[in-house]
């Protein structure tokens, strides 16, 4: 046992120590690279129908206003989120009783273990894409602060790719 906890100590040394190398590489590719102010901008217009296009802010996130059952909500997109997830005050503004949420459901995230509800998202859209039936974790307002869009609705697009600080989306 404590063989297994001084590996994992020294594993998680080792990933630290790569992950700050990986960030710095990072953060020199961004200082060399022009701002998004500078850089052509994709126009929707331009884009075929069912294509979508997010900048990625000055932290590197892809952020966009999202529509959740029609209803505008201010999102990040995230990869490692396996599922849409929203807290429980923007469930409510969506349409979702406190009672009809059942925070049964166990789940771990960045900031720790927590209780969820699951939902169905009658449509969610960002741009000119729209996917309809989108299955999305609720959490209580203290677990969550963003709207995270996961893979419950990226892996429902035909395609998803990040270039060159821009996230282009396609149903």
């Amino acid at each position: 046992m404590l063989m297994r906890s001084l590996m994992f100590v020294f594993l998680s040394g080792v990933v630290a120590l790569q992950m700050s190398s990986s960030f710095e590489s990072w953060q020199s590719k961004l200082e060399n690279e022009p701002a998004a102010s500078e850089m052509a901008s994709v126009k929707n217009a331009a884009l075929s129908p069912g294509t979508s296009v997010l900048k990625a802010d000055a932290a590197g996130h892809y952020r966009g206003l999202f529509k959740l059952n029609g209803k505008p909500v201010e999102g990040m997109v995230d990869t490692g989120a396996s599922a849409v997830a929203i807290n429980e005050s923007t469930a409510r503004r969506l349409g979702y009783s406190a009672a009809s949420l059942d925070f049964r459901y166990s789940v771990n995230t960045a900031n720790g273990r927590s209780e969820a509800a699951i939902i169905k998202l009658r449509r969610v859209e960002v741009g000119s894409i729209k996917v309809e039936d989108v299955e999305a974790l609720v959490l209580r307002d203290d677990a969550l602060s963003d709207t995270l869009i996961g893979m419950s609705f990226l892996s429902r697009l035909s395609s998803y790719k990040a270039e060159r600080r821009s996230l282009t989306m396609a149903r």
